[in-house]
């Protein structure tokens, strides 16, 4: 059985989920269990701990999701003071929040905490104001999703309480880690009670999730979703090699070629999502850029857009991207290679979602031929290569657009009165009919650009003798800010990276050195900061302490310890 079909005879009702939960997950449609969920939920029904290791999109949210609603409203169990949370799930972006607390709301709506009162799912992520959250939370909240570095400094600011836990649950804790949240994930575990349910769900397991599971996790029970690969087999995997230059020309040829839905265009920087999508939009198509500098408001404006039809492709930077459940995502476009396999997987992830089927292509430059063996081999799958598609094929395609769209048309109302005004210059003029519609296209159209004309060969180049290898060169537009935390406050260069970046939605790229003092650090990060980071990071806690970021002056003389963040 594939990993991502449903299993036919079972349901959830078979599986002794409640009637509640499992009449709000049919109105969804939802009625047979996903491998993952079929495997976890027996497991975390009887209360036991949980490890989860299956890609994204196969279904985890219900795997832990319906258990936790399941323990904390059943008859009899233990509960805290009402208001005071029950579970808690830890996740590591604000859009996986965002769905993960959605979802649950869903399964939830026919459910009860008390007597008359309906459970209530509150998500507290960084980005936005503090008050609306705080508020949320004093109404009282039965189930928390949310990122690492806001519920750290919520429950140190005392606003949220985390004694009253009975399950914990961590989900894409590989993402947490590598996005450098393990200090604050630990500070977290170390404040719930000591007996609780801990459910830990990963798409990978390296050393570091297995060193946490042993340390916070009670005997537990591990799950894995075995594949012959590591990314879904019902994603079309291929690869294109292009040289740099030429990217966008490529971008330009596979949009004009390859039918899509919508898509996802990865690039490494923020500035370059800019740059592509300004440059897509001035050839003609619907596009939009997101990365961590943009408002969230404005993300989800994007997002919601993405959804409805309005764009078709999304230019994103690996952070920004994470967490996107959109059903129109029928491909990803791999503009620019990751350097590491895991962020491969899990941008490809976005397509190909709950066992629909999705497209990846990967653009590849000759010096890149390395990392795509790296690719090839973590994921267990070998990439087909593809051709660039040709200026004939675009042509091609265009001309067949031009004819469906005189087509389509033709069958427009108001045709009449624009074919009485033909007939009538026609007459008048004694030009042919043809001459006069290739005119009127002539209007709505660059005639000289409309047909794509071929590339004049490279100009080859001589070989630029070197004697010796080229010194690297330094790290250029960043600058060193100082923060009120040190040493003294026993933070580390991972709880400085974790809670700026989601705070300020930066991503690891974005800082460089950072020195830990005794009651301050430097932090090396972009020397033009948007307005809207600096304004976010105003009220960024760290250890309950505001950082008080501003440029570094360097008159104390201190010479703080020293680390380094790749």
């Amino acid at each position: 059985m594939s990993p991502l079909l449903h299993t036919p005879h079972l349901t959830f009702a078979s599986l002794g989920v409640r009637d509640e939960i499992v009449r709000a997950l049919a109105e969804e449609g939802i009625e047979h269990p996903f491998a993952i969920q079929e495997l976890t939920l027996p497991l975390a029904l009887a209360g036991d701990d949980v490890i989860g290791q299956a890609r994204t999109g196969m279904g985890k949210t219900f795997g832990f999701g319906v258990p936790l609603l399941q323990r904390i409203t059943t008859a009899g169990a233990d509960r805290p003071l009402s208001g005071i949370p029950r579970a808690l799930i830890v996740v590591p972006t604000r859009e996986l929040c965002l769905q993960v607390s959605g979802d649950l709301a869903t399964a939830a709506k026919y459910l009860h905490a008390d007597e008359g009162r309906r459970l209530s799912v509150v998500s507290i992520y960084g980005g936005r104001p503090y008050e609306p959250q705080i508020e949320s939370l004093r109404a009282g909240a039965d189930v928390v999703v949310g990122t690492p570095g806001r519920l750290l400094d919520l429950a140190q600011q005392g606003h949220l309480q985390l004694g009253g836990l009975s399950v914990l649950v961590l989900d894409e804790a590989d993402e947490m880690l590598q996005m450098g949240f393990a200090e604050d994930v630990e500070r977290i575990l170390s404040d719930t009670p000591e007996y609780k349910q801990v459910a830990l769900f990963s798409a990978t397991m390296p050393p570091a999730i297995r060193k946490l599971t042993a340390k916070y996790l009670h005997e537990p029970l591990e799950v894995t979703v075995e594949t012959k690969t590591a990314t879904a087999e019902n994603i079309s995997q291929r690869y294109i090699q292009v040289a740099g230059p030429r990217k966008m020309d490529a971008l330009t040829r596979v949009l004009e070629v390859e039918p899509f839905e919508a898509m996802i265009v990865f690039v490494r920087t923020k500035q370059a999502t800019e740059e592509v999508a300004e440059r897509l939009g001035a050839r003609g198509f619907s596009a939009a850029a997101i990365n961590g500098d943009i408002a969230q408001a404005q993300r989800e404006r994007t997002i919601a857009a993405l959804k409805e039809g309005s764009i078709d492709i999304l230019v994103a930077t690996d952070v920004a991207a994470r967490g996107l459940d959109v059903d129109r995502i029928s491909h990803v476009l791999n503009y620019d290679i990751p350097h590491d396999t895991e962020s491969y997987v899990h941008r490809i992830g976005r397509t190909g979602r709950a066992g629909r089927s999705g497209t990846a292509l990967l653009f590849v430059s000759p010096r890149e031929r390395h990392l795509l063996k790296a690719i090839e081999k973590a994921t267990r799958q070998k990439l087909a290569e593809a051709e660039l598609p040709s200026v004939e094929d675009v042509n091609a395609q265009r001309v067949a657009k031009f004819a469906d769209s005189i087509t389509d048309t033709l069958g427009s109302p108001g045709i009449e009165l624009f074919r009485s005004l033909v007939e009538d210059y026609e007459r008048e003029h004694d030009v042919p009919m043809a001459d006069i519609a290739a005119a009127l296209a002539l209007q709505s159209r660059d005639g000289d650009a409309f047909l794509m004309k071929p590339e004049p060969p490279p100009e080859r180049r001589p070989k630029e003798r070197r004697d010796k290898p080229a010194k690297p060169r330094p790290k250029d537009g960043f600058a060193t800010y100082r923060i009120a935390v040190g040493k003294r406050h026993k933070v580390g260069p991972g709880a400085i990276v974790g809670a700026i970046a989601n705070e300020g939605g930066l991503h690891r790229s974005d800082f460089g050195h950072i020195t830990i003092g005794p009651d301050f650090s430097l932090v090396e990060l972009p020397a033009k900061l948007p307005r809207s980071t600096l304004k976010a990071l105003e009220r960024t806690r760290i250890s309950g302490v505001l950082i008080n970021l501003r440029p570094d002056q360097r008159r104390d003389g201190a010479k703080p310890r020293r680390k380094h963040v790749g």
